[in-house]
């Protein structure tokens, strides 16, 4: 079966603030990231990232099993629908919560690792003048969102 995938090398992954694929950010740009690994396309991207991993934690849901759902080829809507079947977080509330407190994360806030990170990753990689206040930020502002 093909899996309907972007080109990584063309294109960007969705965004990590997208809830399309069952109500939680990230999920969708790890699909976008997984199906493009599958294909060859992934470019500079990678799956199973410590991102994805944080949702995949969140979500109570093993990569391994994740990505061999992917690899059925199954469509965003099919996705969606596994993910909310196996995924340990039941109540509609804490995903909301968990998204925003996602979408709220200030580095500092982040481990010390992901920070020193960050620290440099940040100046080399973030146009002079666009403000991360945010780790989404950092995404978006890369791939030209904001």
């Amino acid at each position: 079966m093909d899996i309907p995938a972007i080109d990584l090398t063309q294109v960007f992954p969705r965004s990590p603030r997208d809830t399309s694929i069952g109500g939680y950010v990230v999920a969708a740009r790890c699909v976008d990231k997984c199906r493009a690994v599958l294909n060859g396309t992934e470019g500079e991207y990678h799956s199973g990232c410590p991102l994805d991993e944080v949702w995949l934690d969140f979500a109570g849901i093993k990569y391994k099993a994740f990505r061999k759902f992917v690899s059925s080829g199954a469509d965003d809507a099919a996705i969606s629908e596994w993910v909310t079947e196996n995924s340990k977080q039941k109540k509609r509330s804490e995903v909301i919560a968990w998204n925003n407190k996602m979408r709220d994360k200030h580095i500092s806030k982040m481990p010390i690792k992901l920070q020193e990170f960050l620290e440099d990753y940040i100046p080399a990689n973030i146009p002079e003048g666009k403000i991360v206040r945010v780790w989404f930020d950092v995404y978006d502002i890369e791939e030209n969102r904001i």
